[in-house]
């Protein structure tokens, strides 16, 4: 299961949004930086409104959503990358993480302290950026140091080395490894380095419950800094979302068309999130059970089928397959058939984004 850890400064909402998240979880929240200092574990259903339609469809006796999991990692400060407040620890832990999602503060309130004394978005951003960059600076002129004099005579480590070079001036420009769109043969090659900015980002802006239909002047300065890396920004209030998990459906829906939203942002995160690492989705659906699986984009059929069980990739004959718009419209698996729209698809097929599939296994 591929995982996304919550960073960000101490105070910035964290903890907060992760108890939201993963409801049953039990991560501190408290108004004093480094409140988490081993970090907190969550499995979070990734909301999918589809199955619900497939298992009134085919009277399916459960739903089993797809999950990713999600790392509430302590607050960074300033001279993390040189051990400050806990930072290596910190540090290592979002280098086990697939992707990142940085939470920053958008909201003003006296009574919960800001590391800096005062809220700025974007200064917010760059002192975590910053640290990322000097913690993978340090990473890679040690690679290097210990790979020169094997360059000399091979050349495989003298290519990783002109790579690292390379590396070595965009972070020393401040810039993220991720800025640079290595090929997928550098990327393998620096693997094993676990360069944080190398890792893909989501700003996650929290707001004051008051802010979340419109956002305000920070969010609209995060989504500026965040064009020049192409990353996305999700509005979120984690003092909203705290509060809903104490709610029933109605009481839920009432409270949110109060604040001028269809849902609190929570979802759009985990949604947004599961995109970012890559991530795809296909359905089957029966009486039993209507469920999604998740795949890696450009998965083949084969490979899919062993995300339901192993043997099934060696064991793949067919995939009888038809798009969920498909299915839906046509109201029946009989009645998508009738119309050409149900297909057998074999080992080479790709399969698609919400296509409802399912596998013919040999025996």
């Amino acid at each position: 299961m591929l995982r996304a850890g919550i960073v960000g400064l101490p105070n910035v909402g964290k903890s907060t949004m992760f108890n939201a998240l993963v409801a049953n979880a039990k991560a501190e929240a408290a108004n004093f930086p480094f409140c988490t200092i081993e970090p907190n574990v969550g499995v979070v259903s990734v909301p999918d409104a589809r199955l619900e339609v497939l298992a009134k469809l085919n009277s399916s006796q459960k739903i089993v959503p797809t999950r990713i999991e999600f790392v509430d990692i302590a607050g960074l400060v300033k001279g993390a990358s040189e051990g400050e407040g806990l930072g290596n620890q910190f540090l290592a832990n979002i280098r086990e993480v697939d992707a990142i999602v940085h939470m920053v503060r958008c909201f003003d309130d006296d009574d919960i302290i800001h590391v800096d004394g005062s809220v700025d978005s974007v200064r917010d951003i760059e002192v975590i950026n910053l640290e990322l960059v000097l913690a993978d600076l340090a990473q890679v002129e040690k690679r290097i140091t210990r790979l020169r004099k094997q360059a000399k005579n091979d050349k495989n480590a003298q290519a990783e080395v002109e790579l690292l070079e390379k590396i070595s001036t965009v972070l020393n420009d401040g810039e993220s490894v991720r800025s640079m769109n290595l090929s997928e043969d550098d990327l393998l090659m620096i693997k094993p380095l676990g360069l944080l900015t190398n890792k893909p980002i989501i700003y996650a802006t929290n707001v004051a419950e008051d802010d979340l239909a419109t956002g305000n002047s920070w969010v609209e300065e995060v989504r500026e800094f965040a064009k020049d890396e192409e990353a996305r920004v999700v509005v979120v209030s984690a003092q909203v979302e705290s509060e809903l998990v104490e709610l029933s459906e109605a009481e839920t829906k009432d409270f949110l068309e109060a604040l001028g939203v269809e849902e609190g942002g929570l979802k759009s995160l985990i949604r947004a999130t599961y995109d970012l690492l890559g991530l795809r989705t296909y359905l089957t659906t029966g009486e039993q059970e209507s469920r999604a699986w998740t795949i890696i984009a450009g998965m083949k059929a084969p490979q899919a089928a062993a995300v339901i069980h192993t043997d099934f990739e060696k064991k793949f004959i067919k995939a009888e397959t038809i798009s969920y718009e498909d299915l839906i419209a046509t109201g029946s698996k009989n009645g998508a058939k009738e119309k050409g729209l149900l297909r057998l698809e074999g080992k080479d097929y790709i399969v698609q984004e919400g296509d409802v599939i399912e596998f013919r296994i040999g025996g």
